[in-house]
C-alpha cells in the first residue's frame, strides 16, 4: 500500500519535528499538517481505483481539522502515535457479519464518549446492576469500547434501533446475564421515547418494555436453564437442591409465541456443580427418578431438546433467532497474575494479555453449544461475547451489589472474599457492547 507508507513516514517526520516545537507554536502548526496530511492522503489516492480510499481521504481530513482545534499542549510524543492509529482504522473493512471476527480485538480507552444512560437517569435498572448508586467509587469501567481487530463495529443508534425493531417484539430468555442484556438495552434506547409513549411492566417470569410509538415491546422471559426445572420460580438457592427435566421447554415456550426476535442465553446455572440432576418426565410425581449426569452430558441434552423446539416451531422466514454466547466469570485473580488479588474485587482495568482466556470460561460448554447450534436447520447467529467480557476483570457488580435482595452493608463490603459478585456486570458496563454487537448484526 504505496499511499499508506507515504503517509505513515510523513506522519513520523512531521511528529519529530513537533517535538523540537514550542508549546505556543503548536495549535498553528497542527492546522498546516493537517492540511499536508490531506495532502498526502489524497495524493495516494490517486495510486489506486478503490473509491473506498475516498472516503479515507474526507475522513482523515475531518479528524486532523477536529484535532488541530484541541490540542494545545503535549502533542509531540502522541501526535505520531494518535494519527496512526486513525489511518489504521480507517483502512479496517466495514462491519460485516459474515467475515467480521467480533471477538478477535482490544478494548481501548475512550473517556471522549459519555454512556447512553446512567444508573440515576434510566428508571428501570435494577439496584443489582447500579455500581455507582451502590458506592463504586471509579468510573473507568464505563469508558471501554470494544475495537475488533478486522473492522470496524458501527455506532450505536437509539432511534436506529427502535425502528429495526418498529412492530416487532424483541424477547431475551435465559437468567439474571440476560436480564441484565436486557435491562441495558432498554436503558440505551428508553431516553429517546417522550414518556407518555413508553411503558414498563414487571413479571416474576415475563417482564416488558414498550415504545408505543414504534409499536414494539423488548421484553425479558426468566428461564434460567431454558429447559424446564423445580428452580425456575421460586428459586432454590441451594444448586443441590435444584432438578432439571432436561426433555421439556413446553412450559416456557408457550411465552414465547409471536416474537419476531429471540436471544437466548444459559451458562452460568449449569456451573454449580459437576453433576447436574436430570428428570425426565413430569414434576407431577414428585421429584423421585433424576440421574445425576456430568453438567456438559446434561447441557447438551437440554440445548438439544431447545434446539428440537426452535427447528420445529419457528419460522426463519419471520423470526430471528440469536445466542448470547457464556458470559465469562472472574473468581480467581490467579488467572490475571494478581496473586494478592481477592477475586475481581479492586480490579480497575482490563486484562491486556492477548487471547486471556480464565478459570471462568468452560470450553467444553461452549464446543456443546457450537455442536448443537451447527446441527439446527433454523440458522442461529451467535452474539460472541466470551472471548472481549473474558478482559474485563474490572466491569463486574464486586460488593457493589445486592445480596438476598438488599444492599450491601459496610460490613459485608469489607468481606469480599465472600460478598464479591465477580459474574454479575455494572451497568452501564459490559453489557451495552454486546447490545452494540446485536445492532449490528440487526
Amino acid at each position: 500500500m504505496l499511499h499508506l507508507d507515504l503517509l505513515k513516514s510523513s506522519i513520523a517526520s512531521l511528529s519529530h519535528y513537533l517535538e523540537k516545537m514550542k508549546p505556543s507554536q503548536t495549535k498553528l502548526t497542527l492546522s498546516i499538517i493537517a492540511i499536508v496530511l490531506c495532502v498526502f492522503t489524497f495524493i495516494g489516492f490517486l495510486y489506486i481505483e478503490d473509491a473506498g480510499y475516498l472516503n479515507l481521504w474526507a475522513r482523515s481530513c475531518s479528524k486532523q481539522e477536529k484535532g488541530s482545534e484541541r490540542v494545545e499542549q503535549n502533542v509531540s510524543s502522541s501526535v505520531k502515535e494518535d494519527l496512526l492509529k486513525d489511518v489504521d482504522g480507517d483502512n479496517k473493512e466495514e462491519f460485516d457479519p459474515n467475515t467480521c471476527s467480533v471477538f478477535k480485538g482490544k478494548w481501548v480507552f475512550n473517556s471522549s464518549v459519555e454512556p447512553l444512560y446512567s444508573d440515576t437517569t434510566c428508571p428501570y435498572l435494577d439496584r443489582q446492576f447500579s455500581c455507582t448508586n451502590n458506592g463504586r467509587p471509579d468510573s473507568d469501567y464505563r469508558y471501554w469500547e470494544w475495537k475488533p481487530d478486522d473492522c470496524i463495529l458501527p455506532r450505536f443508534d437509539p432511534v436506529a434501533t427502535l425502528e429495526k425493531l418498529r412492530g416487532k417484539r424483541l424477547m431475551f430468555v435465559g437468567d439474571s446475564l440476560q436480564r441484565s442484556q436486557w435491562q441495558s438495552l432498554v436503558c440505551m434506547v428508553e431516553y429517546r421515547i417522550p414518556p407518555d409513549q413508553k411503558s414498563m411492566q414487571r413479571g416474576p417470569s415475563l417482564s416488558v418494555f414498550k415504545a408505543k410509538e414504534y409499536n414494539a415491546s423488548i421484553e425479558f422471559y426468566w428461564s434460567p436453564f431454558l429447559v424446564e426445572s423445580n428452580s425456575d420460580l421460586p428459586i432454590k438457592s441451594d444448586p443441590n437442591d435444584r432438578i432439571i427435566r432436561v426433555d421439556s421447554v413446553f412450559k416456557h415456550a408457550k411465552y414465547w409465541v409471536g416474537v419476531d426476535i429471540f436471544v437466548f442465553n444459559t451458562y452460568v446455572w449449569w456451573m454449580s456443580g459437576l453433576k447436574i440432576k436430570s428428570l425426565w418426565g413430569s414434576f407431577a410425581n414428585g421429584e423421585e427418578g433424576f440421574e445425576e449426569l456430568d453438567a456438559p452430558i446434561a447441557y447438551r441434552i437440554a440445548l438439544k431438546t431447545w434446539a428440537n423446539w426452535v427447528d420445529s416451531t419457528i419460522d426463519p422466514n419471520k423470526t430471528r433467532v440469536f445466542f448470547t454466547t457464556m458470559s465469562p466469570t472472574h473468581m480467581r485473580s490467579s488467572d490475571w497474575n494478581n496473586k494478592k488479588g481477592i477475586r475481581c474485587y479492586n480490579e480497575t482495568q482490563p486484562v491486556t494479555e492477548k487471547s486471556h482466556w480464565g478459570t471462568g470460561s468452560d470450553q467444553q460448554i461452549m464446543d456443546v453449544v457450537t455442536s448443537v447450534v451447527g446441527r439446527m436447520k433454523v440458522p442461529v447467529s451467535f452474539i460472541n461475547i466470551t472471548q472481549m467480557s473474558e478482559y474485563r476483570k474490572d466491569g463486574h457488580t464486586s460488593v457493589y451489589t445486592e445480596y438476598q435482595g438488599k444492599i450491601l452493608t459496610d460490613e459485608q463490603k469489607a468481606d469480599p472474599v465472600h460478598y464479591a459478585d465477580c459474574i454479575h456486570w455494572c451497568l452501564p458496563g459490559v453489557p451495552d457492547t454486546w447490545n452494540k454487537l446485536l445492532y449490528a448484526y440487526l
